[in-house]
C-alpha cells in the first residue's frame, strides 16, 4: 500500500511538473514545416510556418488575401529577420476576383543626400563594402507604407489590430528558432558585433542553437506603434527618431525629410499572353516583368516541348533567350521616373523577333562588355516571398527584401529592426557588378529619391479569366529565371506544381558569360553537348526559392514551398 501511495504521489508530482513546464514554454516553440498542401478553400505559402499560421488565422476570421498577406509580412519581420522586414521594401501584385490585376511598388529609394559617385574613391574606383554594409548602404524603407496602403485600399477587414497582432505576439513572447536561422545568426555574428557597438537580441554569448528562444521586445513596441498610429508610427515619432539617430551615429544620410516624403506607388503590371495563359508581373523599377516577357515571347514559337525537358537543345535556347534579355536589363532598365526607359520598344513584337532571330541554334553567342562580372555565389538569399489565394478567388503575390542577409547588418537600436542595404542594387559605376554579379548603366545610376532596379518578380497567371498560378521567389538575379522555369515546367512540360518547383534549375544573366546550374543538374550528355555549343558551365548549390500556388479547373488549390529552404511552408484553410 505504501508503494502504491508513493506511485500515486510521484504520478501527481510528474504531472504537476509537466503542466508547469508547458505553461512556461514559449507559446510558439514548436512548429513543423510542410512543403505541399491542398485545399478547396484558401492557401498560403510563405517562408516560415509561424507566419503562414498568422495568415490562415486572418483568413479564418473573414479576412481576404490582402488582409492575410499583410499579416504574414509583418510576422515575417519577426520570425524571418534575415529577409522579412520593416526596414526594407518590395513589390506586390493583387488580382481581385473579376477585376483587373494591379501592382504596388514599395521599393526603397535613395535618400536626398545620395550622389552619383558616393561609393567611389578619389580615383573613381568603388570602395569595398561601402554600398553593402553600414548606414550609407541603406535606402529609405518602404515596407510599412506599402503594406498599410495595400491594407487600406484592398483589405476586406482593414483592421490593423487584427492583422498585426500575430506579429506583435511573436515578437513579445518570442519563438524557438529553426536550425536554419541558428546557422544564419552564427554566420553573421561577427558582422553584428562590428557594426553595432551594443547588445541586442541577435547577439549572444556562444552559438545559437535550434530551439533557442528569440524575443524582440523593441520590435514589438515598434509594431504596436504602427498598429496604433498607422504610417505615423514608423515614419514619424520615436521610430523615425531612432532611424535618424542610427544614421547620425554611423555616418548615414537618411533624414526626416526622406521618411516623411516616402510613398508607395500603385502601378499597372506588365501583362502579356503566353500559349493561352495571361501573365501579370511587376513593372519598373522591377526588371522582372520586362525580362520575363522578353524571354517567354522569344521562346513562345520555339519547339521546346518537342526538344524535351532539360535537354541540351532546350537549355541552349532558354539560356540564349536569357542572355539577350539580361543584356537589355543591364543596358536600358532603371527607375522610369528618372530615366526614359524604352519599354514599348523593348516589348514590341518586332524587337523581340529580332532577339529571337539573333539566336544561333547550334552555337552560344558571346557576352561582350568592357568589364566582365566575376563569378558569384548565389546560395544566400535575403529576400522573401508570399503567395496567397483566398476563398473568394482573390490572389496576392508579394516579394520583400533587405538585399543581403540581415540587410546592412545595422540594427536600429531603439526600434528593434535591421536596415536594408539596397543601395548596392544601383549601378555604383557603369560596368561594375553588384553583389549578384549584375551589371548596370546610366539608367540605374544613383540619384536622390530614385528607386534602385530590382529582380523581384511577383507573378500571377490566369487561364480563362480564373487564377491559375501565383508565384514568386527570393534569389537575387536568379529570381526571374526561376519563375520562368516553373512557368515553363507547368505550361510547356505538363509537370504538376511540386515537380515544377522541385526540378533543378539553370540560369544565364549575360555576365558572367556562363550557364549557372544547380549541383547535379542535367545529364552528363546534356552538359557535354552544351559545352560543345560553346557554353561555359558552373555549379552552385541552389538558386532561388519559389513559393507557388496552383488552382486547377475544379478550383482545387495546391500550394508548394521550396525544398531549397527548410523553413518554407504551405498550408490550406
Amino acid at each position: 500500500m505504501t508503494n502504491d501511495k508513493h506511485l500515486i504521489f510521484l504520478s501527481f508530482f510528474l504531472a504537476f511538473i509537466l503542466i508547469v513546464a508547458c505553461r512556461q514554454a514559449p507559446k510558439n516553440s514548436q512548429y513543423i514545416s510542410q512543403k505541399v498542401a491542398t485545399s478547396d478553400k484558401a492557401m498560403v505559402v510563405a517562408a516560415h510556418p509561424l507566419a503562414v499560421k498568422v495568415g490562415l488565422d486572418i483568413l479564418a476570421q473573414g479576412g481576404n488575401a490582402i488582409d492575410a498577406i499583410v499579416g504574414v509580412q509583418f510576422a515575417l519581420a519577426v520570425v524571418y529577420p534575415r529577409a522579412g522586414n520593416i526596414g526594407g521594401g518590395g513589390f506586390m501584385l493583387y488580382d481581385e476576383k473579376g477585376k483587373q490585376t494591379t501592382a504596388l511598388d514599395f521599393r526603397e529609394k535613395a535618400p536626398f543626400g545620395a550622389t552619383k559617385n558616393m561609393y567611389l574613391d578619389s580615383l573613381g574606383n568603388p570602395i569595398t563594402g561601402l554600398s553593402t554594409k553600414g548606414a550609407l548602404a541603406s535606402g529609405v524603407p518602404g515596407s510599412v507604407d506599402g503594406l498599410l496602403q495595400a491594407l487600406e485600399k484592398y483589405g476586406k477587414l482593414k483592421d490593423r489590430q487584427l492583422v498585426m497582432q500575430g506579429a506583435i505576439d511573436l515578437a513579445s513572447n518570442g519563438f524557438a528558432i529553426s536550425q536554419n536561422e541558428a546557422d544564419r545568426l552564427n554566420k553573421y555574428a561577427s558582422d553584428f558585433k562590428t557594426l553595432n557597438n551594443f547588445d541586442f537580441p541577435f547577439v549572444k554569448d556562444g552559438d545559437w542553437k535550434k530551439g533557442d528562444l528569440l524575443k524582440q521586445s523593441l520590435l514589438a513596441k515598434t509594431l504596436q506603434k504602427i498598429q496604433d498610429e498607422g504610417r505615423k508610427g514608423f515614419y514619424e515619432g520615436d521610430c523615425a527618431a531612432a532611424i535618424i539617430q542610427t544614421m547620425a551615429d554611423n555616418k548615414g544620410i537618411i533624414v526626416q525629410r526622406d521618411l516623411t516624403r516616402y510613398q508607395a506607388k500603385w502601378k499597372t503590371p506588365i501583362q502579356f499572353s503566353f500559349r493561352g495563359y495571361d501573365i501579370s508581373s511587376m513593372p519598373l523599377p522591377s526588371s522582372g516583368g520586362i525580362v520575363l516577357q522578353q524571354i517567354l515571347k522569344i521562346l513562345e514559337p520555339l519547339p521546346l516541348d518537342s526538344l524535351g525537358f532539360q535537354t541540351a537543345e532546350s537549355i541552349h535556347l532558354i539560356s540564349e533567350a536569357e542572355r539577350s534579355a539580361y543584356e537589355n536589363r543591364a543596358t536600358y532598365l532603371g527607375d522610369s521616373d528618372f530615366y526614359n526607359v524604352p519599354v514599348e520598344l523593348l516589348l514590341s513584337e518586332e524587337y523581340i523577333t529580332s532577339m529571337r532571330d539573333g539566336i544561333d541554334r547550334e552555337k552560344a553567342q558571346k557576352s561582350n562588355a568592357e568589364t566582365v562580372a566575376p563569378s558569384q555565389t548565389l546560395e544566400s538569399f535575403q529576400t522573401t516571398h508570399t503567395s496567397i489565394i483566398d476563398e473568394q478567388g482573390n490572389s496576392a503575390s508579394l516579394t520583400t527584401t533587405l538585399n543581403s542577409n540581415y540587410g546592412s547588418k545595422l540594427y536600429v537600436r531603439e526600434a528593434g529592426f535591421f536596415l536594408n542595404n539596397e543601395m548596392d542594387d544601383f549601378s555604383v559605376k557603369p560596368g561594375v557588378p553588384n553583389t549578384y554579379g549584375l551589371i548596370g548603366a546610366k539608367a540605374n545610376e544613383i540619384a536622390p529619391e530614385k528607386r534602385m532596379l530590382s529582380s523581384m518578380t511577383p507573378t500571377i497567371v490566369k487561364k480563362d479569366g480564373e487564377p491559375y498560378l501565383v508565384l514568386g521567389a527570393p534569389g537575387g538575379s536568379t529570381i526571374i529565371t526561376a519563375v520562368l522555369q516553373v512557368l515553363l515546367n507547368k505550361t510547356v512540360y505538363g509537370q504538376n506544381l511540386e515537380e515544377a518547383v522541385n526540378a533543378c534549375r539553370t540560369h544565364h544573366q549575360w555576365l558572367p558569360d556562363r550557364i549557372l546550374l544547380e549541383e547535379g543538374c542535367l545529364s552528363v550528355e546534356a552538359r557535354n553537348a552544351l559545352k560543345a555549343k560553346g557554353h561555359q558551365l558552373e555549379e552552385t548549390k541552389y538558386m532561388a526559392i519559389i513559393k507557388a500556388i496552383h488552382r486547377d479547373a475544379d478550383g482545387r488549390l495546391t500550394g508548394v514551398g521550396d525544398p531549397r529552404n527548410p523553413d518554407d511552408h504551405a498550408q490550406g484553410l
